[in-house]
């Protein structure tokens, strides 16, 4: 198997704002458009698979940077439910997205999803995969073999790629918020 490149869209307004932004289909900033737009050259190359998030803010930065991806579904944002549009700090002292609190999609839903994505990647080839912070975090831990919940510790900026890849036969984070 090739490399998966991550991609996480532009910046948006709740993304400035630390709003837990799910299932709103918010639009790029212009900065976002920008960052967007400043990628195409590092992902301008011959990718065996592209996908996107359908939520404008993915797809629009996936077209910005040059790319013609095909929509999934399984790659939207984590549905917030209750905490859509809210900050962790206006949730109540302790709280924390990660913990098993009720929300519109449990962790172990995300993380299913993330499977379903990863078992598309083709053998040959790399991937990129254009989408939003929590899920590529979660797909970020579910392919390293790691807890769904560790991916609380993996941060990825707007605009950030992350590359998974092997280490011998063991898969690997290469590379993060490059």
């Amino acid at each position: 198997m090739g490399e998966i490149w991550l991609v996480r869209h532009g910046e948006t307004e709740w993304s400035r704002t630390g709003q837990h932004t799910g299932r709103t289909d918010l639009p790029l900033l212009p900065e976002g458009e920008a960052a967007a737009r400043e990628l195409k050259g590092r992902l301008q190359r011959p990718w065996a698979l592209v996908l996107s998030s359908p939520l404008q803010r993915a797809r629009h930065t996936a077209e910005l940077a040059g790319l013609t991806p095909e929509l999934d579904d399984d790659l939207m944002e984590w549905d917030y439910g209750p905490a859509e549009g809210k900050r962790t700090r206006d949730m109540g002292p302790g709280w924390s997205v990660w913990d098993d609190v009720p929300l519109g999609e449990t962790l172990k839903q995300v993380a299913a999803r993330a499977r379903r994505v990863l078992n598309r990647v083709p053998e040959q080839g790399d991937t990129c995969l254009v989408a939003h912070g929590h899920v590529l975090r979660v797909l970020t831990a579910v392919y390293l073999e790691l807890e769904p919940r560790d991916a609380r510790h993996l941060v990825l900026q707007p605009c950030g790629i992350g590359v998974l890849g092997h280490e011998h036969d063991c898969p690997a984070l290469t590379g993060w918020n490059q």
